[in-house]
C-alpha cells in the first residue's frame, strides 16, 4: 500500500489548484499549440512541434503525479488537534538557537509547503525530524550542512 502524503489543509489547496491549471490552463494551450504546429506541415523535421509535444510529455506527466499526491493525500487540520506542548505535523515550534541566542520559529508542513523564508520547513527535512515527537522545553540536536546545531524547543503552538 502507498505511503500516505501528510498535507496541511492549505498544502492540500495548493496541489489541487496546480492541477486544475495543468489540467485547465497548461494541457488545452498545449493542444492548441500542437495543432497550430502540425498546421506548418512536415512534423520530422518541425521544431516547434516538437518542443510542443516535449511540452506535452512534461504536462502529463506533472498531472499523474499530481493526481498521485491528491488521491494519496492526508490532510491533517492542527486546528482540529487538542493541544498540547508536543511537535507535531502542523505546529509551529519557537526555538531558541543554543550557541547564537537566536531566536527561530518554524512551522512543519509538507513537501509541497516548503518556504524556508517563511519558516515553513518540511516534516522530512533534518530540523523538522529532529523536532517531530518532542516537547517544549526539550533541547534537540540538529545535523546541518553546518554542523550540529543545538536548539531548544521554546513555544509550541496549534494554530
Amino acid at each position: 500500500m502507498p505511503e500516505r502524503i501528510p498535507m496541511t489543509p492549505a498544502g492540500y489547496q495548493k496541489v489541487l489548484a496546480e492541477l486544475k491549471h495543468f489540467k485547465e490552463v497548461l494541457r488545452p494551450q498545449n493542444i492548441v499549440a500542437l495543432e497550430e504546429a502540425r498546421a506548418h506541415g512536415d512534423i520530422s523535421e518541425n521544431a516547434e512541434y516538437d518542443a510542443a509535444k516535449d511540452r506535452q510529455g512534461h504536462i502529463e506527466g506533472r498531472i499523474i503525479e499530481l493526481e498521485s499526491k491528491v488521491s494519496l493525500a492526508e490532510v491533517i487540520d492542527i486546528t482540529e488537534i487538542k493541544p498540547s506542548d508536543q511537535v507535531i505535523f502542523g505546529t509551529t515550534i519557537e526555538l531558541e538557537d543554543n550557541d547564537t541566542g537566536d531566536e527561530l520559529t518554524y512551522r512543519i508542513v509538507g513537501l509541497d509547503e516548503i518556504d524556508v523564508k517563511k519558516g515553513l520547513i518540511s516534516y522530512s527535512s533534518p530540523i523538522g525530524r529532529a523536532l517531530l515527537g518532542k516537547r517544549k522545553g526539550q533541547e534537540v540536536q540538529v545535523e546541518t550542512p553546518k554542523g550540529t546545531r543545538s536548539l531548544t524547543i521554546t513555544a509550541v503552538h496549534y494554530r
